[in-house]
């Protein structure tokens, strides 16, 4: 007990610290405006590392009269705890994977669906094209905005015991997925069963046997040690779900344009620099885990490619079908 209520009054410090930092905020002709930022990840993550950019350039483009103050690690809850408190105006910023965004943009649930883009520049024409800034939009209704998007790479399965190679593989396993609606179709359409557990429980379900296996991107997959765990990794690469930074409409709004021109500024070049982090991240994941024993496959897409049909054909959503025939038109353009 005496350890719970330790880690409360931590955690009710830091909040208490965030409430002052978002004091500052409105105070807009003060020498600084100080944005309270918290993720979940790691500080070797190419987020984090990237989110530090972003403070080094937003100080500089604005002559040090605004900056961030960076909570990383989970300092302030999970992912789901920390855009609450953004959309609550508890909190100024933050990253959420686009995948439990789609709660409060429903629109964002596009990203989830799998082998949705060709190929890289397919992806980043879409984020970066009129179809993405129009989904960064879509939250203002819920008291948050994107920012911008950062690389998450594209999510492959892997597995403690079990080989996966085809979807045949993957009938009968337990596999955890993001609480997401999206990402339990998917994985219960090619045939496992997909068991949502929280990202910070999955290492111990793993070791566990509670679940058979999982999916992420390499980097999440090395930094989070779960290759300890796991011995088989498929890159099948069935969705590219894109980080997305999020700003409370109660900060953005109370910005004057220099600073909203600042802070967009410095959201553009801290996402070209996250983009060759998030590669060179990849590469010496997969090296670091084939390292550490881990069988790395190479998986033939197409027959993955087949088992998600009934996903597209089962689309009722007519706006969703919208967007996925705009992204489609995007990948064949020259």
């Amino acid at each position: 007990m005496p350890r719970i209520r330790a880690i409360n009054y931590k955690r009710f410090s830091l909040l208490l610290l965030v409430v002052m930092l978002l004091s500052s905020c409105s105070k807009l002709y003060d020498s600084t405006t100080t944005i309270p930022l918290a993720h979940t990840l790691d500080v070797n993550h190419p987020v984090h590392l990237a989110l530090l950019h972003m403070d080094k350039r937003l100080q500089e483009l604005s002559s040090g009269q605004m900056k961030l103050k960076i909570f990383p690690s989970g300092q302030l809850g999970t992912e789901r705890e920390i855009l609450e408190l953004v959309q609550i105006g508890s909190l100024g910023m933050t990253k959420v994977s686009a995948s439990p965004l789609e709660a409060f943009v429903p629109k964002m649930k596009v990203f989830s669906l799998p082998y949705l883009f060709n190929n890289n520049k397919h992806y980043w024409d879409t984020l970066n094209g009129e179809v993405g800034k129009r989904l960064l939009n879509e939250g203002t209704a819920f008291r948050i905005k994107g920012l911008g998007y950062f690389d998450a790479g594209s999510r492959s399965f892997y597995s403690s015991d079990n080989l996966i190679k085809t979807p045949d593989d993957l009938n009968g396993m337990k596999i955890r997925v993001m609480n997401s609606q999206s990402a339990v179709d998917m994985v219960n359409t090619i045939g496992g069963s997909a068991t949502p557990v929280s990202f910070g429980e999955l290492y111990t379900a793993l070791q566990q046997g509670v679940v058979d296996g999982a999916e992420n991107n390499p980097p999440s997959f090395y930094f989070s040690k779960h290759f300890e765990v796991s011995k088989y990794y498929l890159l099948d690469e069935h969705t590219s779900i894109p980080d997305v930074i999020i700003i409370g409409t109660h900060i953005w709004n109370n910005l004057n344009s220099q600073q909203q021109d600042w802070l967009t500024q410095a959201m553009s070049e801290a996402t070209d620099y996250q983009r060759v982090l998030w590669k060179e991240s990849t590469e010496q994941s997969l090296k670091a885990v084939k390292e550490a024993g881990v069988e790395i496959i190479v998986a033939d897409k197409k027959p993955f490619q087949e088992s998600v049909k009934p996903i597209y054909d089962n689309l009722k959503d007519e706006e969703i079908i919208t967007l996925v025939d705009e992204i489609k038109l995007i990948g064949e353009l020259p």
